[in-house]
């Protein structure tokens, strides 16, 4: 580890590669079956992986989550783009968010509909507008003219997607605080070879939802936040606990407070769990390059690449270890 170092002087490193650091996750979540963990965990990292590459050839931590989440949202599997969970219509409404710790640049999406890939559109957002939120059809407007191709929201509707909302409507979804299976989002955080540090989020919220819900995903300091001189976070789990709480910010605070991650991720989680009985999961990286993966939903699809080394897992205590190309 390189330790806190003044970002003001000069250094030097042996190597362009010992600070690289991406980080995904996949949601919390309970009751995977076997066959859709083993679909889940190859699909969390071919993100990390696609993440981790941009990173090898130079590219920006920002590069690097986007990349990560944009294969998450293409991948059905997962609640995010193309597989995003149903609203009480039967539609798809989704939420994005995207940081950069070097300057607290920030790009936001919510509510928005007939785009793959609303991750690229808050990064949009952040870098050709003044401004750092767009929702609904204003969020449209603008991907319209930018150029990002709309498309049929039945490309973005899975089969497991309607059975899902099918399911909820029969049990009448109370909707419940402890909920688990309400809990799925995407997201990535990356430390690049300068040692900056980004995040991204995107979700497509929870199953039978009011029209024009919005949950934590796309508020920064609730679904994530990224600051060079603390860290970089997405977090995932009940959105409105998330939001309550401010989940991303207060870890990042306890941080600040001379916490170490894995101390600071648990901390956050407990405290949302004891306060609101909301249960979610996080994935963060240090500005000293330490990361940790946290949940206390039953599970949490997660890889890290490092080192040239890939990390994943979905449940406590089976993870994976590989040597990347």
């Amino acid at each position: 580890q390189l330790g806190q170092r003044d970002t003001s002087a000069p250094y030097v490193r042996s190597s362009i590669d010992m600070s690289l650091v991406l980080v995904v996750h996949g949601g919390g979540g309970s009751n995977i079956s076997t066959d859709r963990k083993e679909r889940m965990r190859q699909g969390i990292a071919r993100a990390a992986t696609e993440g981790y590459n941009i990173l090898k050839e130079g590219g920006s931590a920002v590069d690097a989550v986007e990349g990560a989440v944009a294969v998450l949202e293409n991948d059905p599997e997962f609640n995010a783009g193309c597989g995003s969970v149903l609203n009480v219509n039967g539609d798809v409404e989704m939420d994005a968010s995207i940081m950069d710790g070097k300057n607290l640049s920030a790009g936001a999406v919510s509510a928005v509909r007939c785009i793959a890939n609303p991750i690229k559109l808050a990064r949009l957002v952040m870098e050709k507008t003044p401004h750092c939120f767009l929702t609904g059809h204003g969020a449209e407007k603008f991907a319209a003219d930018m150029g990002v191709p709309e498309i049929p929201v039945e490309k973005l509707i899975t089969e497991r997607s309607k059975k899902h909302l099918e399911k909820e409507k029969q049990e009448k979804g109370a909707e419940k605080p402890d909920c688990p299976k309400n809990t799925g989002t995407v997201g990535a955080v990356a430390m690049d070879c300068n040692g900056n540090l980004a995040y991204a989020t995107s979700t497509g919220g929870i199953v039978n939802k009011m029209i024009g819900r919005v949950g934590d995903s796309p508020c920064i300091g609730a679904g994530g936040y990224a600051d060079n001189n603390i860290g970089a976070i997405s977090t995932t789990g009940h959105g409105e606990s998330i939001l309550k709480v401010n989940l991303a910010r207060l870890t990042l605070f306890h941080i600040e407070q001379g916490k170490t991650a894995e101390e600071a991720a648990e901390l956050a989680l407990n405290y949302m769990k004891s306060k609101l009985k909301g249960l979610g999961g996080l994935i963060l990286i240090s500005k000293t390059g330490d990361w940790v993966a946290k949940w206390t939903s039953v599970s949490m699809p997660w890889a890290a690449a490092k080192d040239d080394k890939l990390q994943t897992g979905i449940d406590f205590g089976d993870t994976k270890i590989v040597d990347l190309p």
